[in-house]
């Protein structure tokens, strides 16, 4: 970029976006992340509504020649492709100030962040996400086109959790047999030898760093990664890299076909499709969104297909009539309270709409609890050194280092630099009641999922789909059963979490779109609620997967911490919802609002981490001797 184009005044990007040549109109919304020369947002088509992803690109950055050579390039060759697993092209065209290019939407957003937040993944999924990508580089090889920057950045997940190859800005097709590009291209770590040694390439610098990728989703980082791009560089020229013992013998293997130093002895794709590590494991059908955050289980029961029924409605007319409790804001007129009919149904013995009478004898809880049994396995989960205190530490650095810089007190602050919508969190609070006198905390995840964390430091779950409850001991020993099938030892607890969903379904609004069904849920599971408290001003909630969640009582304003993706979201009293990086944050600053809740969320995560890791719920939610429900919801807007 020039210094002329950086003098230039920044001009805003329309609201509504016309291509002049067809009529068709965009309207601009979210911002999904900026990269290279171009800023994304959702533009969804005015006529038919339907919704896409749009590159624009100023034209005041595009002056040099080699830089419209390579958009017009990008432009050509993505358009010509069409592939099930490739990020398909809709339309381009310009005005006078910018370039725009239509785009499928993927709202799952990159492999990349799947990385961050998950690190090594489990090879099931490594196969299942390596297949697909294998499939839509055979057809852009068929093709003749090299793509020449495959890398996690570049793959992207649709809301179906399949993968689309996407990013064709290097990309460059084979104009003749046996010819060999020479252009000095790629991604550090992904580069393969060849390109670096400027020996000449072609297809085969795919495979290298699809070799590249495949070690990335087995071992958590890439294979040549160092703390310099020398010293990155020297490995790759050397071949220089380790396998750690716990991958499987068929992948390792397979990485080592495709990081060989000669590209001649790298397999081609159609080959790989056929390796052993493809067609010797298992490879599910469908991944669950959770697999974002969390490895999926593959026990024998869930690796069937499961039959979807509708869950039982639950009677509530036995509800009683009462004030509100503290805090919440309910749905509609009715008010109530759980609490009378909770002790009376515990009292009772009833476990709820389950098609059993509470009281069992011991022939049929046996024949209950062996059929439980033979559901139940251990979830295969890949190893990795998570921190015992759930990356509380790491947090702790980064919000101090963003407190310690002053990001409120510049004289330029811009917070537009540092937001990343790529960085949004996964899973969050959005709904909950403390009833931790007598039981616990109910509450519920964006998903709709919901979890309760009792008193006695165990955990139970019902996902999404309704059907799903994972159980989890105190030893953080997870047992899954479906809520029409589970042990009897379980029939207090099960009772509890209807309660609480019935509660929250009934009087808190609503605070984010639901997620339907779909084939592959079954194989989810969820961070839990690791601990909560609350103080004077807020809630404070963390999750097992890191996620540090404050919501204040006063302004109903709210920040999420995400130490894996280093990232804040911060939903203001406006109920606008936007992340940034805390790094960036503390590079260009923030405003005061915003710097004033990480100074408190810094002071929160230091007594969070002077407590050992099982920290006690609070056990009372009131001062009096009188039996107090407290509840509230969370707004975030559906990411």
């Amino acid at each position: 970029m020039t210094s002329h184009a950086k003098e230039e005044p920044k001009k805003e990007i329309p609201e509504i976006i016309k291509n002049p040549s067809t009529g068709a109109k965009y309207q601009r919304s979210k911002f999904l992340g900026k990269g290279g020369f171009a800023r994304c947002y959702e533009l969804t088509d005015m006529k038919t509504k339907e919704i896409f992803a749009g590159k624009i690109v100023p034209k005041s950055l595009l002056l040099k020649p080699h830089q419209k050579e390579k958009m017009t390039q990008e432009i050509c060759i993505h358009r010509s492709l069409k592939h099930k697993h490739l990020v398909s092209f809709h339309s381009y065209f310009e005005d006078p100030d910018n370039v725009y290019i239509i785009l499928e939407l993927c709202r799952r957003r990159s492999m990349m962040e799947l990385h961050k937040r998950r690190k090594a993944i489990t090879e099931s999924e490594t196969r299942y996400f390596l297949k697909q990508l294998l499939l839509g580089v055979k057809h852009l090889h068929d093709n003749k086109i090299i793509h020449r920057d495959l890398k996690l950045g570049n793959l992207f997940l649709n809301d179906e959790m399949e993968l689309k190859i996407g990013d064709f800005g290097l990309a460059t097709r084979i104009d003749y047999e046996g010819e060999r590009k020479r252009t000095l291209c790629g991604t550090p770590n992904y580069i393969a030898p060849e390109i670096l040694c400027k020996k000449g390439h072609s297809y085969e610098v795919d495979v290298w760093s699809i070799g590249c990728i495949l070690y990335t989703m087995l071992v958590g980082k890439p294979p040549f990664e160092t703390q310099t791009l020398k010293d990155t560089y020297l490995r790759i020229k050397k071949n220089e890299y380790h396998i750690p013992s716990r991958v499987g013998p068929l992948a390792r293997s397979l990485i080592q076909k495709l990081l060989q130093a000669d590209p001649l002895q790298r397999p081609c794709v159609s080959k790989i499709i056929e390796d052993d590590f493809m067609t010797m494991g298992y490879i599910p059908s469908r991944l669950p969104t959770s697999c974002l955050t969390m490895a999926p289980r593959f026990d024998s029961h869930c690796a069937l297909v499961a039959t979807r029924k509708p869950l039982l409605e639950i009677n509530n007319t036995g509800t009683p009539q009462g004030g509100r409790p503290r805090g919440d804001t309910p749905a509609h007129g009715r008010d109530g309270s759980p609490v009378k009919n909770i002790q009376e149904c515990l009292k009772k013995g009833d476990s709820g709409p389950r098609g059993h009478p509470p009281s069992l004898s011991s022939a049929s809880r046996g024949q209950q609890q062996q059929s439980a049994a033979h559901q139940e396995a251990a979830p295969q989960q890949p190893k990795h050194d998570e921190p015992s205190d759930c990356y509380l530490k790491d947090l702790y650095n980064q919000v101090n280092s963003v407190v310690m810089s002053k990001p409120d007190e510049r004289d330029n602050v811009n917070e537009e630099e540092s937001e990343d919508p790529a960085a949004v969190p996964m899973i969050w609070v959005s709904k909950w009641v403390d009833y931790s006198d007598k039981y616990g905390l109910g509450y519920q995840l964006c998903d709709d999922s919901i979890g309760v964390l009792f008193n006695d430091f165990t955990k139970l779950l019902l996902l999404a789909d309704g059907e799903n409850i994972h159980y989890i001991e105190r030893s953080n020993i997870e047992h899954y059963h479906q809520l029409k099938n589970y042990p009897a030892t379980l029939n207090k607890k099960v009772t509890l979490l209807r309660y609480f969903r019935n509660y929250m379904n009934e009087h808190l609004l609503k605070a984010a779109a639901s997620m339907c069904p779909r084939e592959g849920d079954e194989l989810a599971r969820i961070p839990s609620l690791r601990t909560y408290f609350r103080t004077r001003s807020a809630i404070i909630l963390h999750l097992t997967n890191g996620t540090l969640q404050i919501n204040f009582f006063e302004d109903h304003t709210k920040i999420i911490l995400c130490p894996l993706m280093g990232a804040v979201t911060y939903i203001d009293d406006k109920r606008n919802f936007k992340t940034y990086r805390l790094a960036s944050l503390e590079k260009y600053g923030c405003r005061k609002d915003l710097a004033n809740r990480l100074r408190y969320a810094r002071n929160i995560i230091q007594k969070l981490m002077v407590t050992k890791s099982s920290v006690k719920p609070s056990t009372s939610t009131t001062t009096t001797t009188t039996t107090t429900v407290t509840s509230q919801e969370s707004q975030p807007t559906t990411a």
